[in-house]
């Protein structure tokens, strides 16, 4: 990656950071070169503070890092955006971002990170477990169960009761998913082939 830091600015660039995750701009930091490389080679997010006029890790004192998971430059190669999963709060007036948002990170990759974590680290206590010790011809049977359900839900007019059934058919397709070694990007692949 090439980055420029002589265009403007003292030798700093603007770095924007998003939660990998959510996709919500999470703050606005700068960076010089030796900010940009304590940061790859921490995995953890280092500015420039202009304040302070020297490097501060975030979350240095809070312990609210910013982990990296990509950092993307722009068309001209002078601002990055960072990917990133935020240990805790991304503003230090304890807010999720700097600009008063609400960072509500659950999403289907979240859920699919959690279902992959109980399949990889089984708990007594997970039903998500006690699916996969159960092997795929359970799981894919409750995956027709709810799939049914579903169907049946969607000839009613209970529309809380259709979407618990939408939850439930969901839930039960991402741990088939996993049980067969997937997730669901690789599936969102195989639409997008479909669609050009």
């Amino acid at each position: 990656m090439k980055v420029d830091f002589s265009k403007y600015m003292d030798g700093l660039i603007p770095v924007i950071i998003q939660d990998a995750v959510s996709n919500k701009v999470l703050m606005l930091g700068f960076m010089n070169e030796e900010a940009l490389a304590k940061s790859q080679a921490e995995k953890r997010i280092t500015f420039y503070s202009r304040s302070r006029r020297r490097l501060w890790t975030k979350g240095e004192t809070s312990g609210n890092f910013l982990l990296i998971k990509e950092i993307i430059p722009d068309c001209d190669n002078d601002t990055l955006l960072i990917k990133a999963v935020p240990a805790g709060p991304a503003c230090h007036t304890g807010t999720d971002t700097c600009f008063n948002e609400t960072n509500s990170s659950f999403s289907l990759k979240k859920l699919e990170e959690i279902i992959g974590d109980r399949k990889d680290n089984p708990s007594a206590s997970s039903y998500t477990t006690s699916l996969f010790e159960k092997g795929i011809s359970k799981i894919a049977q409750k995956v027709g169960e709810e799939a049914v359900e579903l169907v049946i839900e969607s000839t009613g007019n209970d529309e809380v009761r259709f979407l618990n059934e939408a939850a439930d058919l969901m839930y039960h397709y991402l741990v088939l998913l996993q049980a067969k070694k997937h997730q669901l990007d690789d599936v969102v692949k195989v639409l997008a082939e479909r669609h050009q």
